[in-house]
């Protein structure tokens, strides 16, 4: 999740060091490199940037000694392209006169490459936001404004993204488009700002807009213009009374505006859900490297999924859907206990391997041996150039952004969903899946996003009230059948290492063979009922026979029989789709292993005992 920023002022020559100030805001989302561009005069545009950070290459490159009025600034978080000088924001095009930064993915960036190369354009970077600013010097020389350029924009490109470009022949604005990533106008007093995030622009403007999907315009120190697409393929000023109306006072302070407001990052990464799905599924739908990834997982004679944690859970995911829509079958691992299964692999062996930050020792090692003994390496990772990426045959990228609090909540759902979406690839290379019945699967993850946002509003206050109820808990037990066990995992460790409650997940139809002999009156239990498992109602028995508290979690469409006296929490439905059952399910013991945390009186941002990434055996 890059950050990007754009300012204008009135008067004096500061505007690289407000550019830096604005870009410091921005650190916590994470990133690898980072770069300015300024106009110093009209006809002169001057960009700085590299890998590395902020200070580092403000020092390097001379940032600070650049002199102008209007200038754009951006930190890099990796998605096409590894971090590297040539890679960092901001791009230009051919000639030198249009620069862009842009926070995103570009879908269809492939083809509209390969649309501008066959035109004579040359592109340095591998970037996707590179493109941007060559289409835009392509309208232009086609005799059209930089307005009518921003609106071509719109039409051609698919994906995420918010864009801040400026043309070295106007060099009092900065020009604008957000279209599903975050994008803010800042209203000051002698200065205008536009930013991905409200962070950016705290220290020169408290007044904010906050642009909605389609729009696009502009910034000057005194002006600010913005417009909207209309139905016939045009476009119109918004009207100035509604643009007043949209305007906000910001009062919170940088450090509470890192987290957007929310008191601690990891609830504000459970809201970040919806739009981490949206960028992880258009990433990996159009990228070649999700063909080979099946190809490999397809015709693999012996599969191997691998991960730590969360990770792992994931893993468990992922092997479900591969198994029950590609007929793949496979080992999920362990990453510690990945000696066990060594003798096993060989050279027509296939590793999946699963990490947020692709760093992970116990992954890594068993990468590194599987490897060597010639397996072929699928990494799964949320970092560009991270030390899996660097092991791997072939890399599928999440593009969920930073994730900042140690309990993974975002990622989880991101790693689901990119797997799910390997796993319908995959299907359709063994031929369970005809092109038209893939198609449909991947039209069904496209609600994810919406699912996932339903069941977050779905369950916060309940959530919040059975924390309140649960704060003197010991233990609990999370079970479900089919996913809804391997959803449980994950929900157990997230109560585990937050609120330091005890939570065991185990498949339901395993509660006779031991586990049912600690229900007692008022132990509580959660049942996950998904789409796949409606017969986990006679285990919801079971335990409320045994005096359990008993509380089902099921989408709203699953029709189940159950008795008065066993609280049922509705999710949001999924159609019976049991694709979408992690989004309607997870949310709600995401939220809960947050509020006990607080109701308990500990941080969950900085679990006891734990660190974000596990760098050692």
């Amino acid at each position: 999740m890059c950050g990007i920023i754009g300012l204008a002022f009135a008067e004096g020559s500061g505007v690289a060091s407000a550019l830096v100030r604005g870009l410091k805001r921005l650190e916590y989302r994470g990133y690898d490199s980072m770069g300015v561009a300024v106009i110093e005069g009209p006809g002169r545009l001057v960009v700085r940037k590299a890998a590395g950070k902020i200070e580092e290459v403000a020092r390097r490159t001379g940032v600070l000694g650049l002199r102008g009025r209007v200038g754009i600034g951006h930190t890099r978080w990796a998605t096409h392209g590894p971090p590297n000088d040539v890679n960092a924001h901001p791009h230009t095009d051919c000639g030198g006169r249009v620069a862009v930064v842009h926070n995103g993915v570009i879908r269809n960036y492939a083809s509209l490459r390969r649309e501008l190369e066959s035109r004579g354009h040359r592109l340095v970077s591998e970037t996707d936001t590179e493109l941007v600013a060559h289409l835009v010097e392509d309208y232009l020389s086609r005799g059209y404004s930089f307005l009518e350029a921003l609106a071509f924009l719109g039409r051609v490109l698919r994906g995420s993204y918010a864009l801040a470009l400026l043309h070295s022949g106007e060099p009092e604005r900065v020009y604008f488009v957000r279209y599903k990533s975050p994008l803010v106008v800042g209203l000051g007093d002698g200065v205008n700002a536009v930013a991905s995030d409200i962070t950016a622009v705290l220290d020169v403007a408290r007044d904010v807009v906050v642009l909605e999907d389609g729009e696009f315009g502009w910034i000057a120190p005194g002006e600010v213009a913005i417009y909207r697409p209309r139905g016939d393929g045009g476009f119109e000023p918004l009207p100035p009374g509604e643009l007043r109306r949209r305007v906000k006072r910001v009062e919170w302070t940088p450090e509470s505006a890192s987290k957007a407001g929310y008191p601690h990052y990891m609830l504000k990464e459970i809201y970040e859900q919806p739009q981490a799905l949206s960028e992880t599924l258009e990433g990996i739908i159009e990228d070649p490297r999700l063909e080979r990834a099946a190809e490999l997982v397809a015709g693999s004679k012996g599969l191997f999924i691998v991960g730590a944690g969360t990770s792992y859970h994931a893993g468990l995911a992922g092997q479900y859907y591969l198994s029950r829509l590609a007929g793949v079958v496979g080992h999920v691992v362990v990453a510690s206990e990945h000696k066990v299964y060594t003798p096993g692999v060989g050279e027509d062996s296939v590793v999946v391997a699963v990490s947020q930050s692709g760093e992970t020792f116990d992954t890594l090692e068993a990468v590194r041996e599987w490897r060597r003994r010639g397996a072929r390496i699928v990494g799964v990772t949320n970092v560009v150039g991270s030390a899996l990426d660097r092991e791997s045959d072939v890399t599928l990228y999440l593009r969920a952004g930073p994730e900042i609090g140690v309990a993974a909540t975002k990622t989880f759902l991101a790693q689901t969903i990119l797997l799910q979406t390997l796993a319908v690839a995959a299907a359709r290379m063994t031929g369970r899946l005809s092109g038209g019945e893939a198609r449909g699967l991947l039209a069904v993850l496209e609600g994810a996003s919406e699912t996932v946002r339903k069941a977050i509003l779905a369950s916060e206050g309940v959530a919040r009230e059975e924390a309140g109820r649960l704060k003197a808990a010991n233990s609990m037990y999370i079970i479900g059948r089919g996913i809804g066990a391997r959803l449980a995992m994950e929900a157990a460790l997230k109560v585990k290492e937050v609120s330091y409650i005890h939570a065991e997940a185990y498949p339901a139809g395993e509660s006779k063979h031991g586990p049912i002999a600690l229900v007692e009156p008022e132990f509580k239990v959660y049942v996950l009922a998904s789409s796949d498992s409606p017969e986990i109602v006679g285990n919801a028995l079971e335990m409320k026979a045994r005096g359990g508290s008993v509380t089902v979690v099921s989408p709203s469409d699953l029709d189940l029989d159950i008795p008065e006296g066993i609280e049922v929490l509705r999710m949001p439905p999924t159609g019976g789709e049991i694709l979408l059952d992690a989004y309607s399910l997870t949310p709600y013991f995401q939220l809960l292993a947050y509020h006990l945390a607080v109701a308990r009186g500990y941080d969950p941002d900085k679990p006891r005992n734990l660190a974000k990434t596990v760098t050692v055996e």
